[in-house]
């Protein structure tokens, strides 16, 4: 399960300004990436494995009840619900069959309100709240955010 950020920089266009170098190596080698290519950068900001509380709130704001690994679109107003709903829970588990319930599934994992729930509530918490940082006050994001899983 992944939350990935994509920020657009249009490095490919000159009007555009963008400056700096990219040097990276993977093993001591290098890897040519030319920053006059680079359009957008991805970076990965959020990864459970079995968390499928998470997956199902996910499935149900943000892919309108269609499970079907493909890659949807995160908006602010989502990342702020869902941060709310993680807080609720977390406030008072006591809600949170109703608020973020668990599902069953291939690969889901369990479907209690255990300790495990409550530590993937804390680390989904911890991802948006970093995410929502990184956005600032404005109303929109300056950049996509995309969730995607995949069984």
């Amino acid at each position: 399960m992944y939350l990935s950020k994509k920020t657009y920089i249009g490095a490919n266009y000159k009007h555009n300004n963008v400056k700096g170098k990219i040097t990276l190596t993977k093993e001591d080698a290098p890897i040519g990436i030319k920053l006059e290519r680079v359009t957008y950068i991805d970076e990965s900001v959020g990864y459970w494995r079995k968390a499928n509380h998470i997956h199902n709130w996910f499935v149900t704001h943000c892919q309108d009840g269609v499970d079907d690994c493909k890659e949807y679109d995160v908006s602010k107003e989502n990342l702020l619900k869902l941060l709310s709903d993680c807080k609720e829970v977390k406030e008072n588990i006591g809600v949170a069959e109703e608020v973020m319930p668990t599902t069953s599934g291939f690969f889901f994992g369990g479907t209690d309100y255990d300790e495990y729930y409550m530590q993937e509530i804390d680390k989904t918490i911890e991802i948006v709240e970093q995410i929502l940082l990184e956005a600032g006050e404005d109303d929109y994001l300056p950049f996509e955010i995309t969730y995607q899983s995949s069984w």
